[in-house]
């Protein structure tokens, strides 16, 4: 190493060069660096979406659900099948293996698909929704425009070109109506006229086609041939002859009324005071880079906006991922900055001296651009988590110890020696504990890097990261930093010391000989502080990872499952405005119902409302988004019957997708019998809401749905005639109505749907009045061959893996998520008994967290004994690896505290600051052990080498503590949105630096005296 660093200094400007060189490269690359806000945790997901408007939720699971269910299990990789089925609707989502390839997924499904054996009139979809794709959302405003226009230039025109641009995969639409072309039949005239409902059907399907007559050759032109007979108009409809009565034609206009309609609707949007709007999501293709494809979509919309949609309309964004990228990187600028500075300050107060400073400081951003370059490199995206879970004052930890034992050596150093020479020995005697440092932190980090599903998709990135900026801290540390410390010469004055390090030795030196005097007293109030520690640690509860603050709030009001759509709006109106007036919103989206293409698995009694907040420093004095959200829950409970949830808007998605319920988490109650499953669904809502700290609990109901049931009566239509396809056919026109053809309007199509005027379908007895054809020509109605009554069935179906269950699902506020789950597991355990094939399990947050603790219970102490291997090869001592891994514990102590005094629960985050803890705490113990081996080399006695290594290591030691604890210190403290992730670390990282600064330079030297004896000689 030594002769490694006389050759850099010697060819310093060459040096120099390539730093400036890496600089830029870095700084480059760095501005092709994808920045996501958070990561995707999902597994690959596909899911199928089937719908038919006619159908009960039973019948879409016995017709539809199960058939696909039965050809899509067994699909290479799949790990979960999860289903829902609702009216109308069925939604069969597969899970794969985190190593499959979603490309192929995708069309190994669609393979599947074609071979399962499902009705002629439904068609299954691939849906293109995943859990983070949900980038922008846009209305479509347009004055004097009817809903149906803009919704038919949403659909066709608008939706297309935002398609256009590249990562972009679908765009689905919400609210407004659909148009269609409507014949309204009154069956008096279909009487008075002798007409047939099959025969309007059957006519108006045949009155709109054009055809071709292949070609006619006319002298020596070729002419093709066209017969034109497509409907154009509302009057061209009118005038379709459906029969002909006493030899006279008779017209659709004369047994129904023919206008512009609108589907049935399946939801509405609402937007801030206006109840009606059109909504659009864009969703970015799973693996595309959502900066570039925002970009794109900014400046199609502004293309669109600016003459390319009809005069009047205006596309206005109501939610851009943008804003929350551009805020979560402003939150870690700003802690960097502040961080770099805290750093800088250190390192003057320290050393005095303010090139050794700048040089360390350097290291910061020479370290990140390493990082982001070989993140791009490896084709990888960065993310709060990945980029925020980095420790600038470890990162510069290197630097320091390097750079200390410098400036060490420059102010000792005789005339006879040379400043590279001085400066190569120096860089030598450092370099072994700053190896062995970042070899200890990246061992201690491996937990990280072996996790799997969930977490490793959002812990592993950032363990991958963390590394990489470790290593060009190190490449920067050893080989830049001594080179441009060459440029400087010695201080004139090198024994005084800055004032802070002159008064910091002169306490030290007394506390140190006291504690050499006192062993066994520090040694006592040392196993105190450790033993105290590791009794707070089971009060500090746990949680998968602390939330990511997204400056919005996602709020979900459960209905009774048989609300009306008119009850709904009408209810999703008031909330709406209701959630309007609090100062710190400045706009409610309102989302009643799903939308056309069936993407959300839902109904009437589902509202949504997206609230966007105002930056938190914009609020009113005092209140914080948990009081928010605590008055917003107040004021709400004045709806009678309905549950409200609250989250935000990624993080429901994500959750949603992860457990396949709408919930933050929830219990899922497995059995055969949907009447048993309510029952004990509702046993256990009971005994889960009287245990502290849960929220928002509310159990999904599958049955209480009520249906009007036509039960065909076999024998009774069989004296008329009539098969039960007869009657099924002739309700399903005359009450849902039948498209009997689609109207072309240049490259826009539109259904042109028959059904009974509504006075004759809106009650069981104007359809028990309903008129059947008999093959005689008879009339009869339809009371006289079924049995129509209203009954109550099924409401929403869920399955998973083939099995029926049930979902409870649950929030938890104002306590750890593990020690509320494990209450409620102890009561339902003495409260509840299920029946036998009946069983329960957890899914959302708290199954990760205890996969994870699981795996964690191996790995961690495998990591240990390689830290110890390591700490062996470093000392060739065993002894000496112990007493290192021995203080260890003590510097973690202060992190522990640190959780507790600010009531931070133990999560993912806070167990990345305690390897980071590790890391440092392992880089003192070695630099302490190394000192006091010089000294030993040097020939001190025993007790006087442990005095004076101490001594002459506690700057560095120090200084390294120090600039760890402070760069992070302002992430520890702040609020700002983007820096719950990183929270938990930075705490553990604070309150681990003061315990381990402590445990070097006052317990460690009282270790080594009791310990070492003859091990503190010089090896031979």
């Amino acid at each position: 190493m030594k002769n490694l660093i006389l050759t850099l200094v010697r060819y310093r400007s060459l040096v120099v060069l390539a730093l400036v060189a890496w600089l830029a490269g870095g700084t480059y690359i760095f501005l092709r660096l994808d920045i996501e806000a958070y990561p995707d945790p999902s597994p690959p997901l596909v899911e199928v979406i089937t719908q038919n408007p006619s159908w009960s939720a039973e019948e879409m699971e016995r017709q539809v659900t199960v058939p696909l269910e039965t050809v899509l299990s067994g699909t290479p990789k799949v790990e979960y099948v999860r289903s829902i089925t609702i009216f109308g609707l069925s939604d069969v989502k597969l899970y794969f293996s985190y190593d499959s390839d979603y490309f192929r997924d995708r069309q190994e499904v669609l393979n599947r698909v074609q071979l399962a054996t499902l009705p002629a009139n439904v068609s299954p979809q691939l849906s293109p929704w995943s859990p983070t794709g949900e980038i922008l959302r846009y209305r479509l405003v347009g004055s004097g425009y009817s809903l149906n226009d803009l919704k038919a230039t949403q659909d066709w025109m608008v939706s297309r070109e935002i398609k256009r641009v590249p990562g972009i995969i679908d765009v689905t639409t919400f609210g407004g109506t659909t148009k269609q072309y409507q014949a309204e039949v009154d069956p008096a005239k279909l009487r008075q006229f002798n007409v047939t409902l099959p025969q309007v059907l059957a006519a108006i399907g045949a009155s709109n086609a054009n055809v071709g007559g292949n070609y006619l050759t006319l002298g020596s032109q070729s002419v093709n041939i066209r017969g034109l007979g497509l409907l154009r108009s509302i009057n061209e409809m009118g005038s379709v002859v459906v029969a002909e009565n006493k030899n006279v034609p008779v017209l659709l206009r004369d047994v129904a009324t023919v206008h512009e309609g609108f589907q049935p609707r399946l939801g509405q949007v609402g937007v801030n005071k206006d109840d009606d709007a059109i909504e659009a999501t864009v969703l970015l293709n799973r693996g595309e880079q959502s900066l570039p494809a925002l970009a794109g979509l900014h400046d199609q919309i502004k293309m669109l906006n600016n003459g390319r949609v009809p005069h009047g309309m205006q596309l206005i964004p109501l939610y851009d991922r943008t804003d929350l990228i551009d805020m979560t990187t402003h939150t870690v600028r700003h802690l960097v900055l502040l961080g770099i500075i805290l750093i800088v300050a250190i390192l003057l107060a320290f050393l005095g001296d303010v090139p050794i400073s700048l040089i360390a400081a350097l290291t910061i951003p020479a370290a990140l651009l390493c990082a982001f370059a070989l993140m791009v490199l490896t084709d990888r995206s960065a993310n709060l988590i990945s980029i925020g879970a980095i420790d600038f004052g470890i990162l510069v930890d290197a630097a320091v110890i390097v750079l200390e034992s410098v400036h060490r050596r420059l102010a000792a150093r005789s005339p006879e020696t040379s400043v590279a020479e001085a400066i190569a020995e120096a860089t030598a005697e450092a370099s072994k504990p700053v190896i062995f440092s970042v070899l200890v932190i990246i061992t201690a980090l491996i937990p990280l890097f072996t996790m799997e599903g969930v977490p490793g998709k959002i812990f592993a990135p950032m363990s991958i990261t963390y590394v990489f900026a470790l290593t060009g801290a190190l490449i920067f540390s050893l080989f830049f930093a001594p080179v441009l410390a060459s440029w400087k010469t010695a201080p004139p004055a090198p024994e005084i010391g800055t004032p802070p390090i002159r008064w910091m030795h002169r306490r030290y030196e007394r506390v140190l000989d006291w504690s050499l005097r006192y062993r066994v007293i520090v040694f006592v109030i040392g196993i105190l502080v450790l033993g105290g520690a590791i009794a707070v640690f089971p009060l500090l509860g746990g949680e998968f990872m602390p939330q990511l603050e997204e400056g919005n709030l996602w709020v979900r009001a459960t209905l009774p499952q048989d609300v009306s759509f008119e009850t709904s709006t009408g209810m999703a109106n008031e909330i709406r405005r209701m959630l309007l007036e609090y100062p710190e919103v400045t706009q409610v989206v309102s989302q009643t119902g799903r939308p056309d293409d069936g993407t959300d698995v839902t109904t009437f009694n589902n509202i949504e409302f997206m609230v966007s907040l105002k930056a938190p420093g914009d609020w009113p004095k005092g209140v914080s988004k948990e009081k928010l959200i605590d008055q917003m829950n107040s004021q709400l409970g004045k709806f009678p019957g309905v549950d409200f949830n609250f989250s935000q808007n990624i993080q429901d998605n994500v959750e949603e997708a992860m457990s396949g319920v709408k919930g933050e988490n929830s219990l899922k109650l497995f059995g055969d019998d949907i009447d048993v499953l309510a029952a004990k669904a509702a046993e256990i809502q009971t005994l889960m809401s009287k245990v502290p700290g849960v929220a928002d609990l509310g159990v999904f109901k599958e049955t209480g749905q009520p249906q009007l049931m036509v039960s065909i009566d076999r024998a009774a239509s069989a004296r008329y005639g009539l098969t039960p396809t007869d009657v099924n056919t002739a309700v399903s026109a005359a009450i849902g109505g039948q498209a009997a053809t689609q109207i072309l309007e240049g490259d826009r199509r539109f259904d042109f749907v028959v059904r009974y005027l509504p006075q004759y379908r809106q009650s069981p007895d104007s359809i028990r009045n309903i008129l059947l054809a008999s093959p005689d020509g008879a009339r009869v109605p339809l009371g006289q061959v079924a049995q129509v009554a209203v009954r109550d069935g099924a409401f929403m179906i869920y399955r998973e893996n083939g099995r029926r269950y049930i979902p409870i699902k649950f929030s938890v506020r104002g306590r750890d998520l593990a020690g509320t789950v494990a209450e409620m597991q102890q009561r339902l355990a003495k409260g509840i008994a299920l029946p036998e094939g009946y069983n329960f399990e957890w899914a959302g947050e708290y199954d990760s967290l205890q996969k994870e603790e699981r795996r964690l219970a191996i790995v961690i102490p495998v990591s240990l004994l390689i830290v110890l291997a390591l700490l062996f090869a470093a000392f060739r001592s065993w002894t000496d690896a112990l007493l290192v891994l021995a203080i260890l514990p003590f510097g973690l102590s202060g992190g522990l505290f640190s959780l507790l005094v600010t009531r931070t629960p133990f999560s993912i985050s806070a167990a990345v600051g305690f390897a980071s803890v590790i890391g440092v705490c392992t880089l003192g113990c070695v630099v302490m052990l190394s000192g006091i081996r010089r000294m030993v080399e040097h020939g001190r006695e025993d007790g006087e080498a442990v005095r004076a290594g101490a001594l002459d290591e506690m700057r560095a030691v120090a200084m390294a503590c120090a600039a760890a604890g402070l760069g992070l210190l302002p992430a520890a403290l702040s609020s700002g949105i983007g820096v719950q992730a990183q929270q938990p670390l930075a705490r553990v990282v604070v309150g681990g630096m003061i315990t381990s600064v402590f445990a070097i330079l006052i317990l460690l030297p009282v270790i080594a005296s009791f310990f070492l004896g003859r091990e503190l000689k010089a090896p031979e």
